[in-house]
This record gives C-alpha cells, structure tokens and sequence, in this order.
C-alpha cells in the first residue's frame, strides 16, 4: 500500500430524490486518523457503507488500500475492518468465542489462531472475562471485544462509525487509547463522529460534512483558525498595572473584576511577541498569558449554521 490509504473523487448517493452524498472528495494518508464530523443524518454512516462496499455508489470513483472500490471489491474487503456504531458480538458467546469464530472466518486455526486470540483478549483487557458470555460484558467491554473481533484479520484500515456512542466517559478515553496504539502500529483509522471533543483529541485531520457535502477540511487547529474570535488574555496583578496596559492597548475588552485585558488575535508567535514588546516599553508585565481560540463547537456552528446533536454520556 503506498502513502495514500484513501481515496475518492466526487462520490454521490442518493435515495430516490433525497441526495446523501453530493460529490464527497477524499485523500487520506496511510497510517493516520481521519474523522469525518458531522450530525446524524449529515451523511457520515453512507459514506463509510460505501467505502466499505456494503452500498454502491451512483457516482465517482474511489481507491481503499489501493484497490479500485467498482472493480476490485473483494480486494478492498480483505484490506479493511469495520466497527459499527452498535457492537457487533454474539451475546451468546464467550468472548473467547466470538474471536475464535472470527478467526475461523478469516481462516486462522490452530496455534496461529490461538496466538491471535490470546494476544488480542490481552492486549484489550478482556483476558480475565475471556470465559464469560458477551451478554455480561459492560458496554465499553462490548466495545473493545467488537473491535478486537475486526482486528483478528490484521486489515491496514479500519472504519470506525461512531465507536464510542453511548460509552461513559473511561471507557471512551479507553477506546481513544487503543485508537492511537493502531495508529502507532501503521494502522490507518477513519473515525465518523458526533463528539467534536473525540475528533479534536484524535484525528490528524478532520473534514466537516453537512448535508452530504464536505464545507470544510483541515487540521482541528486549521479549522479553528478559520473562526473569528480568537484572542490573548493577559491577567494582570494590581488594577494599576491593568490601567496602564489598557491604555497601551486600547482596542482591548478590559474585565476589572478579573484583571485581565481580551486582545483580539490569533496568538502566533509574532503577534505574541509584538504584543509583550509594547507592554514591555511602559514597564508592564503580565502575571499570566494565555491564547483562546473557538472549539470545534464554534468551527460547526459556523460552517453549517446550526450545532452538533452532540449527546453527553
């Protein structure tokens, strides 16, 4: 596989007259954590059913692992692994045995498929309730046990569609932990999400998708950027020295009872340090300085015109 994990040009899905996906374009580096942000029914759960060939496109082309998605579909499945937004176990059986009937699809018997399954029930804390039915598992364990289930086939990307809905907050760190030791492993990951706080702490990049359409691609800190309403804080220790500071910066929010001035600005170094220089001619110095710029939250708000149905577990 080389340097390019994913690949898409202008992918379209519609049913009967309502259009899900409008020309999604996509390139995702191998070995990275791409999230795909948006509201339900902005079109995220279509655009990884595609991806994984469990829907057909009406239109353009796209490239997992290397494989042409129309005519290679078979390849692209032995490539990939997916993890939905409901586990996928067998309540019925232990959870040694769903890695075990797992392992028997992918083919993996004896002492291969035994170091598999051990290593995989270890490696996500499931060792000691490897002999219990599923139906017992707690929810962040019927978690970790569907996605040790998708890794048993070693794929090189896994979708991950909203993975963590429903967890209580330990458990979703526990699953961002393990997101990052794939990632660490070369595993590239492609992260569909209503929680703007996973997306900001996971994804290398992150596309914003609204009503079938991407509105906007980046890094979470190119897309913060992109909002007006980044400022420096600056707290000062006695009222004197905020008088003077604000007299120096007089196109600043000054809050009397905190102390502090709000300087409109994006915080990068040269901004930062003009700004401590002028201070510094008149004697004035900051007891604290810190850089505030808009959340996730801020960045969909203004790129869709509404929030996100972000639910708090």
């Amino acid at each position: 596989m080389n340097n390019t994990a994913i690949a898409a040009s202008g992918l379209r899905k519609a049913y009967k007259d309502k259009s899900v996906l409008d020309g999604i374009d996509l390139n995702i580096d191998a070995g990275t954590i791409f999230s795909l942000l948006g509201p339900n029914g902005a079109g995220k759960t279509t655009t990884v059913n595609v991806l994984t060939t469990l829907l057909k496109a009406d239109g353009g082309t796209a490239h997992v692992a290397g494989h042409d998605l129309e005519t290679e579909p078979e390849a692209v499945r032995k490539a990939i692994g997916v993890t939905g937004q409901f586990a996928a176990v067998d309540d019925l059986l232990t959870g040694e045995e769903n890695l075990r009937l797992m392992a028997d699809i992918h083919r993996l018997r004896g002492a291969e498929g035994n170091r598999v399954i051990t290593e995989l029930l270890e490696r996500f804390d499931l060792a000691e309730s490897a002999q219990k039915r599923a139906a017992t598992y707690s929810g962040g364990m019927r978690r970790k046990l569907d996605l040790a289930m998708t890794l048993v086939s070693r794929p090189d990307i896994i979708f991950l569609d909203e993975p963590t809905t429903g967890l209580d907050p330990r458990s979703r760190r526990t699953m961002w932990d393990i997101v990052r030791e794939l990632t660490a492993d070369g595993v590239t990951i492609f992260l569909t999400t209503q929680y703007l706080e996973e997306a900001d702490q996971l994804a290398d990049r992150i596309a914003v998708l609204d009503q079938g359409r991407i509105v906007a691609e980046g890094t979470a800190a190119d897309l913060k950027r992109r909002i007006p309403g980044s400022h420096i804080r600056l707290r000062f220790t006695h009222a004197t020295e905020l008088d003077a500071a604000a007299r120096i910066l007089p196109d600043a929010t000054r809050d009397d009872e905190a102390l502090t001035l709000r300087v409109p600005g994006d915080g990068d170094t040269k901004f930062l340090r003009g700004l401590l220089n002028r201070l510094a001619e008149d004697s004035v110095e900051a007891a604290e300085v810190s850089v505030h710029t808009p959340d996730l939250d801020d960045v969909f708000l203004a790129l869709t015109g509404h929030a996100t149905t972000e639910v708090n577990a």
